[in-house]
């Protein structure tokens, strides 16, 4: 096996480990925010996996989709940070 490998299998290992520990967060989290934020930790997670994966592949044939998914997450962020802003004033 050679190091690039290695580092596939270890890279793919902790994406897929972040992945499931924001899925949980996602399903147990207490409050709004705590999915949001879990919600934003899963968008950057496949981010990570998306670029890491063009890197060793050598292409960028994804590249369009990690810059929708970028889109999503900053959009999402603000939506929710805007809709908790006017819930609080209330």
């Amino acid at each position: 096996m050679s190091f690039l490998t290695v580092v596939s299998i270890a890279a793919g290992i902790m994406f897929g480990i972040g992945g499931l520990a924001a899925v949980a967060r996602i399903i147990r989290g207490p409050s709004i925010l705590d999915r949001a934020l879990a919600t934003d930790v899963l968008l950057a997670i496949a981010m990570c996996a998306l670029g890491a994966e063009m890197a060793i592949n050598q292409h960028t044939d994804t590249l369009v989709i990690l810059l929708v998914l970028a889109m999503f997450a900053v959009v999402g962020s603000i939506s929710i940070a805007r809709f908790m802003a006017k819930q609080d004033v209330s």
